[in-house]
């Protein structure tokens, strides 16, 4: 999702095609924060269901705005070290000409910084599922604007930026599996050894109290991932972005049956919430290099992390880690 070198004789023009199909799949991307919300509301006790979704909610409203003021300059302007981008340009989106072409593409600016956004949207969103019930909402904003500040902003560079040293590594990262899950993976293991265990964890019953909730979101997040994930092609002309489509319902596919080949095995029955964990595994593992695999190597990544991300469950409790929904 970098900007490419252009090789061709002639500059791209504008694709109405592509960019409508970018807009739409930058759409598909916002529905999966309000997604994201029900799944995590479902799966956490009554009493913090409405805190829980206002957690990704929120996401919506702070990141957006750090997003317009610098955040896209910070992550895809002039690089800066390969540690972070700039471009005094972009501040504000002022000086941004509607239809300027992102460099080497042929959609807008504007269209691939909203696609973007919603990305940077999304990922703080997904921390909160190991806070649930011991944050306060205020604290909680006031972390997800330093957050995506300090954190997102320069990893997306390191990652999607020319010159953003892990790109100039060479590193595949078709859809965020480091900028977004990986990073937003370690942010929540570091704010639970900081802020420390609920109150009566492994103690006292912590189920989630509507299974319905919970797969309405696995659904919401299952749709809208074909826009995170064929979007991040940003075009639809030699058949990649298609590729990644495909793949990602196949991989996601193998997860949900890996994840409950392994609940049967070890535990004796299927669950509900297992099929719904094991879909958003399966979409997690399959967003890095769902692009270079085939379909029957995306049924290999899914089935692995479908059975993976199960067995890993456990883990917390052995390593005493309260990570509230896995």
């Amino acid at each position: 999702m970098a900007p490419a070198i252009t090789l061709a004789a002639e500059a791209p023009t504008l694709s109405a095609a592509n960019t409508g199909f970018m807009l739409i799949c930058s759409a598909l991307v916002m529905l999966m924060t309000p997604g994201l919300a029900f799944f995590y509301g479902g799966m956490v006790r009554v009493k913090s269901t409405l805190n829980m979704l206002m957690m990704s909610f929120i996401s919506l409203g702070i990141v957006t705005i750090l997003w317009v003021l610098y955040g896209f300059s910070m992550a895809f302007g002039t690089d800066s070290g390969g540690l972070v981008g700039w471009n005094s340009d972009w501040v504000g989106l002022s000086d941004i000409g509607l239809t300027e072409l992102w460099d080497g593409y042929t959609i807008p600016v504007f269209v691939f910084l909203v696609f973007q956004m919603m990305f940077a949207v999304l990922t703080p969103a997904l921390i909160s599922g190991a806070l649930a019930d011991r944050v306060k909402f205020t604290a909680w904003a006031l972390f997800i604007a330093l957050w995506a500040t300090v954190v997102y902003f320069p990893v997306a560079h390191w990652v999607w930026g020319s010159g953003g040293w892990a790109f100039e590594l060479g590193v595949i990262d078709f859809a965020g599996g480091t900028a977004v899950h990986i990073n937003a993976g370690a942010a929540a293991l570091g704010v639970i050894l900081v802020i420390g265990k609920r109150i009566g964890f492994k103690k006292d019953p912590m189920r989630p109290h509507s299974l319905p909730l919970v797969m309405l979101g696995a659904a919401l997040l299952w749709f809208g991932w074909f826009g995170f994930n064929a979007g991040s092609w940003l075009g639809n002309d030699d058949g990649v972005g298609a590729l990644m489509f495909v793949n990602t319902q196949i991989a996601t596919a193998a997860a949900v049956l890996g994840w409950l080949a392994y609940e049967k095995i070890r535990h004796g029955a299927f669950t509900t919430l297992g099929a719904a964990s094991g879909a958003v595994a399966g979409l997690v593992a399959n967003t890095p290099a769902g692009g270079a695999v085939t379909p029957l190597g995306a049924i290999a990544v899914g089935a692995v992390s479908g059975v993976l991300c199960a067995m890993a469950v456990g883990l917390k409790y052995i390593f005493g880690y309260d990570d509230s929904l896995d």
